[in-house]
């Protein structure tokens, strides 16, 4: 995303095939007395046979537990975190790294490239580049898995971005929404939590018109997962295919538009798209300010998590939070919002009544933008329409 200037002062379901079915046995019983004994057969098991059937043996599916993901929304290391991260990548993220450490899943958007190298991407005011030790500090900070598909992750180009992915590598971290090819671009990275695997993808819905051909990743071309024009067909495809391989399917989008706290007016339509092709929750962000959540029927949807570690920040681009969802398998049996405010570059959560007026504020957002997103799943009772809209924005 360009980023305003300075101021002063994240235990293969598939719904369809790899969740495991009860079997049923069928027992072919004798004919009545007196009638003719059946044929002998090969069939070494009778129904006087106490042996066990094949059927009856087999194991019975572990029930699922209950597993949190946390979501955190815009990272970068430049300015004061360039400093933070220089001092002691372990506390680079500050005191949220509690937070994301008790999660079983937590998640963020890594918004730069990792890389000393590389060719500065041409027309770009702002370019956004960090060493491999970035790594070191997500992961000490609980994180578990970034995407890096967003309108800085190829500011130094492919070979920037070949860089970030050869950290990651080295680094043994897990990123999404880019690779050496479409394939690994589009790729889940699977989690397993609470007896359940869980898929998470990366893409973006924001690139500048003339970067997209550089930039979009290809057959046998680097790049990042797109969902921009004739792509989201392929990143739909991508939701389909994780919903064959896992329990749970989480897409994370680099959506919306600067500055502003409503979704851009095609997103609702593109949140539908991803969520009939199996997606249980899409996330997201990129304008710099929060946007709201909801249910989208049974699938949550957050329009914009806002920065989180971030050097520009002051009003509105201060305000953060992480976004807690409690899941059993694919079902979201809890949603919370953990509203707080960047300092020091860092996000800093809110307690007490400073914490529930800016949860008041966020939740304001679902009304006024008219999303199409509700309180409540569907499947829980509560209603399934949209709340009232205050605005036609």
């Amino acid at each position: 995303m360009t980023v305003p200037r300075p101021l002063p002062a994240f235990p293969p379901r598939s719904r369809d095939v790899l969740r495991v079915g009860t079997l049923a046995a069928v027992l072919t019983l004798a004919a009545a007395c007196g009638a003719p004994a059946p044929e002998e057969t090969d069939d070494e098991t009778t129904p006087e046979s106490s042996e066990p059937t094949a059927a009856s043996s087999s194991p019975e599916p572990s029930p699922m537990e209950p597993f949190t993901i946390a979501f955190g929304g815009d990272v970068h290391f430049e300015g004061m975190l360039a400093d933070r991260l220089a001092s002691d990548p372990s506390t680079a993220l500050g005191s949220v790294s509690s937070v994301l450490s008790e999660a079983d899943i937590s998640m963020v958007n890594l918004e730069t490239a990792v890389t000393t190298g590389g060719t500065p991407a041409p027309g770009k005011q702002f370019l956004f580049r960090a060493p491999a030790t970035s790594y070191d500090a997500l992961a000490a900070a609980g994180v578990d898995v970034a995407t890096v598909a967003n309108n800085h992750g190829m500011d130094y180009s492919e070979s920037g971005l070949l860089d970030t992915l050869d950290n990651a590598e080295a680094a043994g971290f897990p990123v999404v929404g880019a690779g050496r090819d479409e394939a690994q671009a589009y790729a889940p990275h699977i989690i397993e939590a609470g007896g359940a695997k869980v898929a998470l993808i990366g893409a973006t819905d924001v690139l500048n018109d003339n970067l997209i051909p550089a930039w979009t990743a290809g057959p046998d071309k680097p790049g990042l997962a797109s969902t921009k024009g004739e792509m989201l067909e392929r990143a739909v495809q991508a939701v389909e295919e994780a919903d064959q391989q896992a329990d749970a399917v989480v897409v994370y989008l680099h959506w919306g538009l600067e500055g502003d706290h409503c979704p851009l007016p095609h997103a609702p339509d593109l949140a539908q798209s991803l969520v009939d092709a199996g997606a249980d929750a899409v996330v997201g962000g990129h304008a710099h300010v929060l946007s709201p959540g909801g249910y989208l029927g049974d699938s949550y949807v957050h329009y914009g998590l806002g920065n989180f570690a971030f050097y520009n920040f002051s009003g509105p681009t201060a305000e953060t939070g992480v976004l807690r969802l409690t899941m059993r398998g694919e079902e979201i049996v809890k949603d919370e919002w953990l509203p707080g405010q960047i300092q020091g570059g860092v996000p800093v959560l809110y307690e007490g009544a400073a914490a529930e007026q800016a949860r008041q504020t966020w939740e304001g957002y679902r009304a006024s933008c008219t999303p199409n997103l509700t309180a409540e799943p569907a499947g829980a009772g509560g209603s399934a329409a949209p709340e009232a809209a205050t605005s036609d924005k």
